[in-house]
């Protein structure tokens, strides 16, 4: 077996590759980049190299680097993990040209499988059912307008090189072609530096459900079963489970058997994973195939029991597969919730900041937990309290992995599992991920890629004004750690004299504390008024009795009248963070004295939603333009966002060109509202 193995990633995948590792007795050797210096992965393997800036075409994408540090370090094989360099031929090449074992696939398979009109050809010739599209060579616009409007709108245009769900788009109409096609070729060729794309006929309500194969290089080749990934947003996984709900065995068999068929066509070596979209009916076609391990590899892992990062490792060292496809078999359920830094409400623009709380449920990391019966609740992560998403990389704080006896098992703890997984400091997927499990479509296994669409009113419903036991404990932890800085500062806490903080002689303090949260901020309503009366015991709430009858760091239990409520509070700032019965609360807490003299700055510019680049200008000083025309589009983590008018108006000035780097919050353009 290898001694040393150099993981050519970042993030979870990285640590998950390590952990393994460690496991088995190898040493690991990390790359980093200048933002990565302090990253999780660093830390957890045995060396760490830094290999250049921040931009990944800069540092994790430069092929060369990585080689000469795994000869540096004496490495005899380089780990690709998925993503950057996991399915490029030529990194491959170069790898076993230096003497170093690539831990994947044959060159020859990935230039076979990377492209996905090389693939469906291939898959054609056989007799692979195939989605009707168009997937040959010739790119002229025009063309491709012709060809989409043969096949029939909905009409779906892929990038061929690509992959994670860039490039990408559904064209519902044959006027908005034109328009697609260049923003698709422009996300290709930033994600992938290939602008080719197909065009396939767009299926209703389909089932997006991949195969996990595995060969070795003695020519065995077996399925480790399915896995579901119909739950997607902007054409990328939101949840996986497996098995697939409802599959039958025959057709489980069938399936099976064909991504085998597929991988043997191409002489695969390793871990890969067949893709195919499936109808309602049961009838089945081939997508494409990943020649690398997959983000969703966890919840194979935790219905067959299998370690697939060790079995990667056997194979690239020559020893055959660990079982055989009659000793596999399936047992339980898995589900697994991908959350990451990203706002739902506002079209899942990514989120970018410091974790400063990060509180996950009681879990194992990169662990089965056992075969027979494996730990309930798994986290494979890359970060950790304290540690910043970037603009630079993908925006995945962990992947949540549950197991259950059952899928209704499964599902209830998952639903608990996210209840129990608290984040302040960014915007995440947490909430959105809790209603989305507990929601009747995914419950009742109602599945397909369209479901988040199908179910926005479920998914994204009107804002709710926050309880009054979420306000009593912000209310708590505000008067407490007003209470603890009072006697930290008085010489003698006994004397009412040396504390007066809430004591008055004959009488009884009230104050009034206000609170906002988005529900008071969209309607425009007044502040949420948590009228306190100081008494001996406690306090009156509202004119309810209030008492804090226990508290543990940020844990705090009270009594509001007759109920007994608890709940974790972590203030950021002027921003408590309430985390009640499953919900998570963000309440302002307004200080006049604090704001006194300020004024609200005067508008009329466009600001960027996200850190990101300028990657299209679409309008110029001086031009006039209708409510919704699109103005500025901006690309961040690889994914496009377009900035659009919001009343009809006139461009007064253009803030940024093309390539340029925006912050956060930085104008964009100027604007002047129609009169």
């Amino acid at each position: 077996m290898f001694t040393k193995i150099l993981i050519a990633n970042r993030g979870e995948i990285a640590c998950r590759v390590a952990a393994t590792a460690r496991r088995m007795g190898i040493q690991t050797v990390a790359v980093y980049s200048e933002a990565d210096a302090n990253a999780k992965h660093v830390a957890v393997c045995d060396e760490a190299v830094l290999i250049g800036p921040a931009p990944a075409k800069e540092s994790y994408l430069c092929g060369d680097k990585i080689i000469a540090v795994a000869l540096a370090t004496g490495a005899q094989a380089i780990h690709p993990g998925y993503g950057f360099l996991s399915e490029n031929a030529d990194f491959a090449d170069a790898c076993h040209a230096a003497g170093l074992v690539f831990i994947g696939p044959p060159a020859s398979a990935m230039r076979a499988m990377g492209s996905k009109s090389a693939a469906k050809s291939l898959m054609e010739k056989a007799n692979v059912p195939l989605v009707p599209g168009y997937h040959g060579e010739n790119q002229d616009a025009d063309f491709l307008h012709t060809q989409a409007d043969k096949i029939g709108y909905p009409v779906l245009l892929k990038a061929s090189a690509g992959g994670g769900g860039k490039g990408m788009r559904v064209i519902e109409h044959s006027a908005d072609f034109k328009a697609a096609l260049a923003s698709c070729k422009r996300e290709a060729i930033s994600s992938f530096g290939d602008d080719k794309v197909l065009a396939e006929k767009y299926l209703s309500r389909p089932r997006h459900i991949e195969i996990q194969v595995f060969a070795d290089t003695l020519g065995n080749c077996i399925y480790l079963f399915e896995r579901d990934c119909s739950v997607q947003r902007r054409h990328q996984k939101v949840l996986e489970e497996a098995p697939a709900p409802g599959m039958p065995a025959e057709r489980r068999a069938a399936m099976g058997e064909a991504a085998v068929a597929a991988a043997k066509a191409v002489g695969y070596v390793g871990a890969g994973t067949v893709e195919f979209i499936a109808n309602q009916d049961g009838s089945f076609y081939f997508m494409e195939m990943n020649t690398r391990l997959q983000v969703e590899h966890p919840v194979t892992e935790m219905i067959t029991g299998t370690d697939l990062v060790e079995w990667q490792l056997r194979v690239a060292f020559g020893e055959p597969l660990p079982k055989k496809q009659s000793e596999l078999t399936i047992h339980g359920h898995a589900i697994e919730a991908r959350i990451y830094a990203e706002n739902p409400e506002k079209g899942f623009l990514p989120s970018i900041g410091t974790l400063r709380h990060m509180q996950s449920p009681s879990a194992v990391t990169f662990e089965l937990g056992g075969t027979v019966v494996p730990a309930a609740v798994r986290i494979d992560s890359g970060v950790r309290e304290g540690d910043a998403i970037s603009p630079f990389y993908d925006p995945m704080i962990a992947k949540l992995i549950v197991w259950g006896a059952d899928r209704r098992e499964a599902l209830a703890r998952m639903a608990q599992a996210l209840a129990e997984y608290q984040i302040v400091g960014l915007a995440s997927n947490i909430a959105f991920l809790k209603r989305l499990v507990e929601g009747q479509a995914f419950a009742s296994a109602d599945l397909d890629t369209g479901l988040i669409e199908r179910n926005q009113a479920s998914l994204f419903p009107a804002l709710q004004a926050a309880p009054d036991t979420a306000l009593a404990l912000a209310a708590v932890s505000l008067l407490t750690e007003e209470k603890t800085a009072s006697e930290a500062q008085s010489a003698n806490c006994a004397d009412p004299w040396g504390n007066a903080l809430g004591w008055r002689l004959n009488s009884t303090l009230g104050r009034t504390l206000a609170f906002a949260d988005e529900f008071i901020l969209a309607g425009e309503g007044k502040a949420y008024a948590a009228r306190i009366a100081y008494k001996t015991d406690g306090w009156l709430f509202n004119g309810q009795p209030l008492t804090l009858t226990a508290r543990t760091g940020n844990e705090l239990h009270i009594k509001l009248g007759e109920r007994a409520v608890h709940g974790t509070v972590l203030r950021d700032g002027e921003q408590f963070h309430v985390f009640t019965s499953g919900l998570h609360h963000t309440l302002h807490y307004s200080d006049p004295m604090a704001h006194a003299g300020e004024v609200e700055a005067e508008g009329g510019r466009l600001t960027a939603p996200m850190p990101g680049k300028v990657v299209a200008v679409l309008v110029n000083k001086g031009q006039d333009v209708k409510k919704g025309a699109p103005l500025v589009i901006m690309e961040a983590m690889k994914m496009e966002h377009t900035i659009a008018a919001p009343h009809d108006g006139l461009v007064e000035d253009v803030l940024y060109a093309v390539g340029d780097q925006v912050a956060d919050g930085a104008p964009l353009l100027a604007f002047k509202a129609a009169a």
